[in-house]
């Protein structure tokens, strides 16, 4: 569905991909309650549940009741019923890499058509000119192909540095290499930071040795792109020379964003507990922000009309947490994450102890070497938490978001290799399994 075009200029809502991550949600619960089972661990439910707490205590102190559950919903969704809907109709490892190389497809189809956009100048205005690469997502949503093109990177990445076989490492090492130029092309600083991070913690992750060669490997073709091809060179520069410009000479975007950080910090500060409710920044925003604050961004192109697009947002996923759900809701959301995070790290290091290979026993059928699902689940991980620190949840892309944090969430939790599991027995594939019952084809709990 995130490969379909997003109609031009659309004010937001529902789309075609949440409508299915529905169905998927649904189609989870009747499976568990046809096979009457508990499939998590007691470990596993808290993480993934963690963040109710703090949704609820904000969504009681929204302004009305529509936007309280509203939010209440969106959250649920994103950070919570699809990851666990993931979670658990992931089977094996298999399951997982098919996943992860479907990120890597449709990062190189969103790719492709934002190469195209800025080679035929039929992209979103950027300083005048039609270029910037926006996928099918258009310039309503200038982040939705850049955190697509990334996931993909990062994905490709991890299962470039990981133990399969060669072709397939290959493959993929080809594939991060060509999502180079759209990620470059989609002119976004946050992406470009966060991509920059990630790709770094995954080389160290899979060893100091390897990450030297593939880094002087990638500065080699970075020159060659940049400085022999000169793809976007004038631009590009201009553009990564604005990050170090954040204090000196801010452009516009920056002096939005910070004022905006301002004022979701004096917004907490008022309601330092629970904030000031779900979807209450944009009502509370113009009484907390200075006079610095624009009145909107400009978006066109790619389809689209000009249009003034508000600033309903801060652009920072921790600080509209905070705003919006005090201290309680960001302890609850952020503490899901830094579990999730600790637990797939702690899953990559038992990979890599219990055998040389990369391969963890009990893996079953398929499992093979584990290290690339580590290295994928930890990258993406760490890209979200990064990103967050410069967007936040918002655009078709987002859902996105929560197949990732489902993706992320079945390493940490339910792999084999994962500490997260405790005392439950692996069945085939790492599914969760009580003692006395078997597991069938599709990862269903069986009476022995």
């Amino acid at each position: 569905m995130l490969a379909l075009p997003v109609a031009p200029g659309g004010e937001g809502g529902a789309t075609a991909a949440d409508a299915v991550s529905g169905l998927l949600v649904v189609y989870c619960v009747i499976r568990l309650v046809r096979q009457r089972r508990r499939p998590l661990t007691r470990t596993a439910a808290v993480i993934l549940a963690l963040p109710v707490a703090g949704l609820a205590v904000a969504a009681l102190g929204a302004a009305s009741p529509g936007a309280g559950l509203t939010g209440f919903g969106r959250y649920l969704q994103i950070f919570v019923l699809v990851p666990a809907a993931v979670v658990l109709l992931l089977r094996d490892r298999r399951d997982f890499r098919l996943l992860a190389w479907a990120f890597v497809a449709l990062a190189l189809w969103q790719g492709a058509i934002g190469v195209h956009q800025y080679a035929t100048g039929t992209g979103a205005s950027y300083m005048g000119e039609e270029i910037r690469a926006v996928g099918t997502f258009g310039a309503a949503d200038v982040m939705g192909m850049a955190t697509v093109v990334a996931f993909g990177l990062v994905c490709a990445v991890g299962t470039a540095l990981g133990t399969g076989p060669a072709r397939q490492r290959a493959v993929a090492a080809a594939c991060a290499l060509t999502l180079l130029a759209p990620l470059a092309l989609s002119f976004s600083r946050g992406a470009w930071i966060a991509t920059a991070v990630t790709v770094a913690a995954q080389l160290a992750l899979a060893g100091m040795r390897r990450a030297l060669r593939v880094g002087l490997a990638v500065v080699a073709v970075a020159v060659v792109l940049v400085g022999g091809v000169g793809v976007g060179t004038a631009m590009l520069q201009e553009r990564i020379t604005s990050i170090t410009q954040v204090t000196d000479a801010p452009d516009r975007s920056v002096t939005d964003r910070y004022t905006m950080w301002a004022a979701a910090v004096g917004m907490w500060r008022e309601h330092p507990a629970a904030g000031v409710g779900l979807k209450g920044f944009p009502e509370h925003r113009d009484g907390h922000a200075s006079l610095a604050l624009s009145s909107g961004s400009d978006t066109e192109g790619a389809g689209a009309a000009f249009r003034r697009q508000p600033l309903l947002s801060p652009h920072n996923m921790y600080l509209l947490v905070l705003s919006e759900q005090g201290l309680i809701g960001l302890l609850a959301l952020a503490g899901s994450w830094l579990a999730l995070l600790v637990c797939a790290l702690r899953g990559l290091v038992r990979v890599r102890r219990r055998d040389p290979a990369g391969a963890a026993p009990g893996g079953g059928p398929g499992s093979g070497h584990g290290l690339d699902c580590a290295l994928v689940s930890c990258g993406l991980l760490v890209w979200q938490l990064v990103d967050f620190a410069y967007g936040d949840i918002g655009g078709p892309s987002t859902v996105l978001t929560a197949v990732c944090f489902g993706l992320v969430a079945w390493w940490a939790l339910m792999d084999p290799a994962s500490a997260a599991r405790g005392a439950v027995a692996a069945g085939p594939g790492g599914a969760a399994v009580r003692p006395g019952v078997t597991v069938g084809p599709f990862g269903e709990a069986a009476p022995r």
